[in-house]
């Protein structure tokens, strides 16, 4: 199932991307959902929000507020739909979760999509074990970003909001080539760089190093996304 099928019969209204970074999410809600009124895009990153406002800058309605995802500055019940993308584990989630219902409108929707780590095929392993090196090298860098959640722990906190009408789907794609040498050659530079900002810690450097191995010997498909949505 692609994310068309579930948000084409959406009509957004005044939609929140939490956590929105440069606003990659923000591109799937403008061409899937039927239709919105306007989105505001808040990250706490002063680069997030200098690459959003280059992205969207011929959007009159489409804005970027920098802003804490765990105290959002608008008052209660002020969007129609609420969003976050694949950013709950840069974060402390479940507060987060809890200002983004504050936020929602009696009705109103929210959304979470979120890679998974558990039940991938052999290639999509190879993302969630890349995804995790990345966790550890930005965490001795003093950059908080976590390992990934099973799909059971995701569903669990989405169930702790107490939502009604909650659907989820299961996002994934397969077709690409997992050995394509135009991707391993994009990712040969993204592992330069992060073992050089794995300096001083040789375990990692090393795990680089094995993943490196593990790409060119068994590819790599993106892993299965969690698209979860319920109502206030």
């Amino acid at each position: 199932m692609e994310s068309d099928d579930i948000l084409s019969s959406i009509s957004g209204g005044r939609v929140l991307d939490v956590a929105t970074g440069g606003g990659n999410f923000i591109h799937t809600l403008m061409d899937e959902l039927k239709d919105y009124t306007e989105i505001i895009g808040v990250d706490n990153s002063k680069n997030a929000a200098a690459a959003f406002s280059e992205t969207f800058r011929k959007q009159k309605n489409i804005h970027f507020q920098l802003m804490d995802a765990h105290h959002l500055d608008f008052g209660d019940e002020t969007f129609d739909t609420v969003c976050i993308s694949n950013s709950l584990h840069h974060l402390d989630p479940e507060p987060v979760l809890r200002e983004m219902k504050r936020v929602l409108r009696p009705g109103g929707l929210l959304v979470v999509s979120e890679m998974y780590r558990d039940n991938q095929t052999d290639t999509q392993m190879t993302h969630v074990l890349l995804h995790h090196w990345w966790a550890a090298v930005d965490t001795v860098n003093d950059i908080v970003h976590r390992e990934t959640y099973t799909r059971e722990e995701l569903m669990q906190m989405i169930a702790k909001l107490e939502l009604s009408d909650v659907t989820s789907v299961d996002l994934f794609d397969l077709s690409d080539d997992p050995k394509s040498p135009d991707f391993l050659e994009q990712l040969d530079s993204v592992f330069e760089s992060y073992i050089q900002r794995a300096e001083g810690h040789p375990e990692l450097q090393a795990r680089g190093e094995e993943l490196k191995t593990r790409v060119k010997e068994i590819g790599f498909h993106s892993a299965t996304t969690l698209v979860a949505m319920g109502r206030k």
